[in-house]
Formats: structure tokens, C-alpha cells, sequence
């Protein structure tokens, strides 16, 4: 059984970065479909990014971070991280990574499961 483990988050002001990690316990994350998400308050959970297996292509993005997200693996640590630029209010949510079941590239929160307990993003000034 996989487990993750989101960190990163944090306070910020807009147009700062962070950098989030999902750590993966039990087994190696390049094995699977690695996706990203986020949830604001009183919204639905969101897909962010995903990235697929190891050597089997590429990364996907929602259209509301495209060009200032990027999803990246370090197989080196096991995790799978999400490097966020020119953050925006709007970015505010926790954030989560999970994994997908069939092991497709996805944005759709229903087809993931395994996820972590989330960490919490706030951009403001």
C-alpha cells in the first residue's frame, strides 16, 4: 500500500514560488500516475497537474496554471514535486497528491485514490 506525504506549503505574496512535495512510502512513486490537486474553501477539489509513469509520457496541466506550474519527479527522494511561479490569490487551497488507479494521466479527482492529507497554500499580501 502506497502512502503520501504532501509538503511545502505555505504563506506567501503573490507573484512568490513554492515548491510542494509528495513523498511516497511503500513503494516507488515512478510506478504510477502522479497527479495533483487542490481545494479552496467552499469549492471542489480540483485537478492541478499529473504526470504519468516513468518513460511512458509526459505531464498535464489545468488551464488555470499552465506556464507557471511545473510537475517533476526526483526519483532520487521518491517524490513526485509540484514547483509553483507567479502565484496568484486565486492559488489559494490546500493541496493534495494522489495516485491514479489505472495509471493514466488525469485530471479528474475520482479516478485517484491513495491520497495524502494535504498542505495548505496562501497567497496574500
Amino acid at each position: 500500500q502506497v502512502q503520501l506525504v504532501e509538503s511545502g506549503g505555505g504563506l506567501v505574496q503573490p507573484g512568490a514560488s513554492l515548491r510542494l512535495s509528495c513523498a511516497g512510502s511503500g513503494s516507488t512513486l515512478a510506478n504510477y500516475a502522479i497527479g495533483w490537486f487542490r481545494q479552496a474553501p467552499g469549492k471542489e477539489r480540483e485537478g492541478v497537474s499529473c504526470i504519468g509513469k516513468m518513460n511512458t509520457g509526459g505531464a498535464y496541466y489545468a488551464t488555470a496554471v499552465q506556464g507557471r506550474f511545473t510537475i517533476f519527479r526526483e526519483n532520487a527522494k521518491n517524490t513526485v514535486d509540484l514547483q509553483m511561479n507567479n502565484l496568484k490569490p486565486e492559488d489559494t487551497a490546500i493541496y493534495y497528491c494522489a495516485i491514479h488507479r489505472s495509471g493514466w494521466v488525469s485530471l479528474f479527482p475520482a479516478e485517484f485514490g491513495s491520497w495524502g492529507q494535504g498542505t495548505q497554500v496562501t497567497v496574500s499580501s
